[in-house]
């Protein structure tokens, strides 16, 4: 009876081992380094208890950088869970379906890219004199919309949250196809023939059905959006004037250009209380994530 309940334990020993080594254990020592001041360069340390969030919490740029984490996140549940749920129907329905192999292949091709390559390709994109965009918009007669789109503080953040949508949402809908493909077909059969259109349907069927699929893609999209880093950086750098920083990049600014690595863990922290606030808020309130 001993050696039965061992066993268990044993096969699941390596992966214990291996995440309190490589998640656990960085997530308590950066917790704790948040309250410490030192130079990476040296062994000294000197601890000063809740200073750097005093001074974070005074931060300009820390608000900045919450204004932009945020508006990264809710467009990005808008357009990556929202739409991304309104094209696996698409797909998925029966005057589509013949296509949809095709269409989840495009969709999906663009999460395969490396970002540098993206970034490469969107600075030709926003490029104010040869840009694609201002060449298209000049075509159909907007040429007063035309800008610097990576260059201008009230534009730059916008447009690499753009970026963003245009490689994840492929994503998105393919995990959404999946549980839509596991809604019973007599369910719509049913709702066809209570007279419940396609819309109705939708709304009454297909939401409900993959509200646990929902749950997961929230909690992706949204610490995924509060930990952005690659697209920002290949396109930004954060810039101009700090209008596109966003939590990730200011925290490399701090740790490893102004040698601030008690700072930078006091950021780091603020990032995992966001995202573990908004997770407790969504298991509670949305009563998902049973499954």
């Amino acid at each position: 009876m001993q050696r039965t309940r061992i066993v268990p334990i044993l096969y699941i020993a390596p992966a214990i081992i291996l995440m309190a080594l490589f998640v656990y254990y960085p997530l308590v020592r950066n917790i704790v380094n948040g309250f410490y001041e030192w130079n990476p360069f040296t062994l000294d340390r000197s601890f000063v208890s809740v200073d750097h969030y005093v001074r974070l919490f005074k931060d300009p740029v820390f608000y900045t950088v919450l204004k932009n984490n945020l508006l990264y996140a809710i467009i990005s549940v808008i357009l990556q869970v929202g739409l991304g749920l309104v094209i696996a129907a698409i797909l998925e329905d029966k005057i589509f379906r013949k296509f949809s192999t095709a269409f989840r292949t495009t969709y999906f091709l663009p999460v395969l890219i490396s970002m540098t390559v993206i970034g490469i390709l969107f600075s030709f994109i926003y490029n104010p004199e040869v840009g694609l965009l201002n060449s298209f918009l000049k075509t159909i007669g907007l040429e007063e919309w035309t800008r610097g789109w990576l260059g201008d503080p009230n534009t730059s953040i916008y447009s690499v949250i753009a970026v963003s949508q245009w490689q994840s949402i492929g994503y998105c809908v393919m995990l959404y196809v999946l549980a839509v493909q596991k809604i019973p077909s007599d369910l719509y059969e049913a709702a066809t023939i209570d007279g419940a259109g396609k819309i109705r349907a939708f709304f009454s069927i297909t939401v409900p059905q993959v509200k646990e699929m929902t749950f997961v893609l929230l909690i992706y999209t949204v610490t995924g959006s509060f930990l952005v880093f690659s697209e920002v950086y290949v396109l930004t750098q954060g810039g101009p004037s700090n209008s596109s920083q966003v939590f990730s990049t200011y925290l490399y600014q701090k740790a490893f250009i102004d040698n601030e690595p008690g700072y930078a863990s006091s950021i780091a922290n603020v990032i995992l209380g966001i995202t573990l606030i908004f997770y407790f808020v969504q298991n509670k309130f949305l009563k998902t994530g049973e499954e």
